[in-house]
C-alpha cells in the first residue's frame, strides 16, 4: 500500500497488537483523527467529547456541519452516559443487537459537543461489533465519533485502500484491519419519538426490529423523499448526496426482466453516443447484456447480503474503469435489500421506473 503522508498500521482483525492498538488511542486522545476498520465500512474516528478534533472530521472529509456523527462506545456504561434519559427500548434492543451494526438515537447528556449532534439535542450512539473497533475506543477511554472514513459523497470504504485513496495526508493513521464483512453502514433506529423510526437502514433489517418491538417506522426519506434544504438531517445519510463515484448513476427500478431490457436500451444508447458505460448487475442477469459495456455484478439476486458487501467497492471499481455513466439494476426492498436500495437511490442521479 503506497503511502506518502498518513501513517498506515496493518492489524490481525481478530487479535489487535496491543501497542499498535496504543499508540493509535494515543492520537485520538491527543485530538488527532484515526480511521478504523468495523464490521459495516471504516469509520474516521475523533475524540467523540472534544469539540475540536470532531470538527477535524468534518474538514478532512468536506462533509456539512449540519450532518450529525455517531458516537461509538465499547460498552454499556458509556453508552448510559451519553443520554440524560435513555428510552425505553433501549437496553432490549442493546441485548439483542449490541454490539452489532445498530445505531440508536436517544436524549443527549450534558457534555457532548454540538459538532457532534449538528445541533440536535439527541445523540446517535452505537457499541461496534468489530475486535479492533472495541480495543481503540477502550484504550482511548472515550467514546469516539466516527463517520464513515471518505471523502463526503464518495462511496463508503470498506477497506484501507479505499480510506488511503480518499484521505491520505489528511488523517494521522489508518488501522488496516483487512476488509469490513458487512459492506453498508449500521442502521440508525430513533428512539426519541412515540415510535421507534428507522432513518436510514443497514445491517439490522426492518424485519429483525420488528420481531423485538411492539411497533417501527421508517422514515419517508429511507423510501427516496429528499429533505428541503432548511431541515436539519436527523441522522448521516438522510439529506446530501451520499455513496456517488465519479460517473453519474442511473438506476432502474421494477420487475427484474423490465429492467434488463430498459437497461439494455439506454446502454445502447449510451453507447451510439461514444459514452463508455459501466453496467452494475446481478449474477443472473449479467450475461444478458451485450455490446462493450464494463459489467460488474454485485451477486445474486436473491442474496441481497451479496449486493450490500460488494456495493461500494464495485461503484469503486468504476471509477478506475473511467466509465462515463453507470447503470444500475435495482431489486427488491425485504431484509436488508432496503439498505442496498436506500444507498443506490442516495447514489443516483436518475431514477428510471420500469
Amino acid at each position: 500500500m503506497k503511502n506518502t503522508g498518513t501513517r498506515v498500521w496493518q492489524l490481525d482483525p481478530d487479535r489487535p497488537d496491543p501497542e499498535i492498538i496504543s499508540r493509535a488511542a494515543e492520537i485520538i486522545k491527543k485530538g488527532g483523527l484515526v480511521a478504523f476498520p468495523t464490521e459495516t465500512v471504516y469509520g474516521l474516528g475523533a475524540n467523540g467529547l472534544d469539540g475540536e478534533a470532531v470538527a477535524g472530521i468534518y474538514r478532512a472529509k468536506g462533509r456539512p456541519s449540519d450532518n450529525p456523527l455517531i458516537l461509538h462506545v465499547a460498552d454499556l456504561d458509556m453508552a448510559n452516559r451519553l443520554s440524560r434519559n435513555l428510552p425505553p427500548q433501549a437496553p432490549l434492543l442493546m441485548e439483542k443487537f449490541w454490539p452489532g451494526p445498530l445505531t440508536l438515537v436517544v436524549p443527549k447528556a450534558g457534555g457532548i459537543p454540538q459538532q457532534v449532534t449538528g445541533g440536535l439535542d439527541t445523540v446517535a450512539v452505537r457499541m461496534p461489533g468489530h475486535p479492533v473497533a472495541l480495543a481503540l475506543i477502550k484504550a482511548a477511554g472515550v467514546p469516539i465519533a466516527a463517520p464513515s472514513a471518505n471523502r463526503s459523497g464518495r462511496p463508503s470504504p470498506t477497506t484501507a485502500d479505499h480510506v488511503l485513496a480518499d484521505l491520505e495526508g489528511r488523517v494521522d493513521a489508518i488501522l488496516d484491519g483487512g476488509p469490513a464483512g458487512l459492506g453498508l453502514e449500521s442502521t440508525v433506529l430513533d428512539l426519541t419519538g412515540p415510535c421507534p423510526i428507522i432513518l436510514r437502514p443497514g445491517g439490522v433489517t426492518y424485519e429483525q426490529l420488528a420481531g423485538v418491538l411492539k411497533e417501527v417506522a421508517i422514515d419517508r426519506s429511507v423510501l427516496g423523499e429528499k429533505l428541503s434544504k432548511d431541515q436539519v438531517p436527523r441522522s448521516p445519510g438522510m439529506k446530501y448526496i451520499h455513496y456517488a463515484p465519479a460517473a453519474p448513476v442511473i438506476l432502474f427500478e421494477g420487475e427484474p426482466e423490465k429492467v434488463r431490457q430498459a437497461l439494455s436500451r439506454r446502454a445502447a444508447e449510451l453507447s451510439a453516443r461514444g459514452k463508455r458505460v459501466g453496467i452494475l448487475a446481478t449474477e443472473e442477469t449479467a450475461a444478458g447484456y451485450a455490446g462493450g459495456a464494463k459489467i460488474l455484478t454485485m451477486g445474486r439476486r436473491k442474496n441481497p447480503a451479496d449486493a450490500a458487501a460488494l456495493l461500494f467497492g464495485r461503484l469503486r471499481q468504476f471509477d478506475q474503469l473511467q466509465v462515463d455513466v453507470i447503470l444500475a439494476e435495482g431489486m427488491e426492498t425485504r431484509g436488508i435489500g432496503l439498505a442496498v436500495m436506500n444507498r443506490l437511490r442516495r447514489a443516483a442521479s436518475e431514477i428510471v421506473k420500469c
